[in-house]
């Protein structure tokens, strides 16, 4: 009898771990708490492969050799608990399929921009020619692509949930971009998190690059304490030139590595995604093109060419001189700064949602600054009101998108900006992030 395998959640994540497991020979089983969406039911169907929903048989997964963890499923959830007390290893699909490739592994993590950072870099080496796959948070299951792929690179968007499950994995190519309080529900406290942030650059040696902000003092305080034999390579954007690294000066991106001896540079007006953290994200996906030799000229075109992520400071329309731009992807405090500090005009801010165990006090100066009027888009805005009612001119509750961009666009002025830029994460009104964004676009257009 071969060796079981229980995978939890039959999601992206899970389906693909299935797949690649029954490729692998394993007996294998899916068990989803929840119902589990069509297409994902017909996949498992197609490959023969077991699966339950609405409850977990856990006498079976108990029997398991070994249990794959969606990233979407909490270390306290009882049945991980349960595998735990009676020591059934818990591994991430990340770990799991990284042992049945050969390819060479590009992680990026931080809290914020790591989806850019990630299309970015997957975008530069696919216009080199080179075999790469987009996976992680983004695009296929990394399980997925290794069971019915051959790429020779991927480019992998990396959640502190799913580094949580990797411990044999050394990225070739790791990037930290900014580290700042996130998922603090799913953490017992901050330093937690940021140990989860720390571990892209498990295992790594000399031969593989660590790749950080040498900007983010969260990130610089831990590296204090923090060993690591790879070869580190820091971007800044104020404290350059560097011996190695990225960095800025005179309005020009410049990049200098000592393995391999490269010199880059270019205008920061030639970067098609704007404002200080895109030319950091930018910085970072540069060091890793320029380190695997791409051509500077596909660097170049590539970083011209670029258009950002959907629900990522997305340009939306203009309607009577209002402006309107898609930030749902901002589901905490760091990544709604970064709107609020790249948009140049007056802001009507919509904001709120499930609130994560948020800090806004460093949104004060900038609301202050920037925001005339905050819409406030959940069922709970008790904690956006006690942090920003002096600040504004006026806050409005909200229940549904379409309400929020009326009120905004009855309340706006020619020349001024709506911002939906939540902070906050999505499910009291919303399915996910996408689906706020995508009401939120609908309901422009139909102004």
């Amino acid at each position: 009898m071969s060796e079981l395998i229980s995978i939890l959640g039959a999601g992206e994540s899970g389906v693909g771990s299935a797949i690649l497991a029954q490729k692998q020979g394993f007996d294998v089983w899916v068990s989803d708490y929840n119902q589990i969406q069509p297409k994902y039911k017909a996949e498992l169907d197609k490959y023969g492969i077991k699966y339950e929903e609405n409850g977990h048989n856990e006498k079976l997964i108990k029997s398991s050799s070994k249990i794959i963890k969606s990233p979407g499923i909490s270390d306290k959830a009882p049945i991980v608990i349960a595998a735990i007390s009676v020591n059934i290893p818990i591994i991430s699909e990340i770990e799991f399929a990284a042992s049945y490739t050969n390819a060479s592994l590009i992680g990026i993590t931080g809290t914020n921009g790591k989806t850019t950072t990630t299309m970015l870099t997957y975008s530069i080496l696919k216009s080199a020619g080179l075999s790469v796959g987009l996976a992680g948070n983004v695009g296929y299951s990394f399980a997925r692509q290794v069971a019915l792929e051959n790429y020779e690179y991927y480019v992998l968007e990396l959640s502190s949930f799913q580094l949580d499950g990797m411990h044999t994995v050394a990225l070739d190519y790791a990037v930290l971009l900014n580290i700042s309080p996130d998922h603090l529900d799913r953490y017992t406290n901050y330093q937690d998190y940021i140990d989860s942030k720390l571990r892209i650059n498990l295992n790594q040696d000399a031969n593989q690059k660590f790749i950080f902000c040498a900007d983010d003092d969260e990130i610089t305080n831990q590296l204090e304490n923090h060993t690591t034999t790879a070869d580190l390579v820091p971007f800044t954007y104020d404290n350059g030139p560097l011996d190695q690294g990225a960095w800025v000066e005179n309005n020009q991106l410049n990049i200098q590595l000592t393995n391999p001896k490269i010199n880059f540079n270019m205008s920061l007006d030639q970067l098609t995604i704007a404002g200080r953290h895109n030319t950091y994200n930018s910085m970072a996906a540069s060091i890793i093109a320029n380190s695997l030799l791409i051509r500077k000229e596909t660097i170049r075109e590539s970083l011209l060419d670029f258009k950002n992520v959907e629900h990522r400071l997305e340009f939306v329309s203009k309607v009577k001189g209002i402006s309107f731009i898609n930030d749902s992807k901002a589901t905490n405090v760091n990544a709604a700064w970064y709107a609020l500090e790249s948009v140049e005009n007056p802001i009507i801010w919509i904001a709120g949602g499930v609130d994560k165990g948020n800090d806004y006090e460093s949104l004060s100066p900038l609301i202050k600054e920037k925001v005339r009027i905050i819409v406030c888009l959940g069922k709970n805005n008790l904690n956006l009101h006690k942090a920003f009612r002096k600040d504004v001119d006026m806050m409005i509750n909200a229940s549904s998108a379409q309400e929020a961009v009326n009120i905004a666009y009855g309340l706006g002025e020619k020349g001024e900006t709506v911002l939906l830029s939540p902070a906050c994460a999505s499910f009291d009104l919303f399915e996910n992030y996408e689906d706020r964004g995508n009401q939120f676009k609908r309901a422009v257009r139909n102004l």
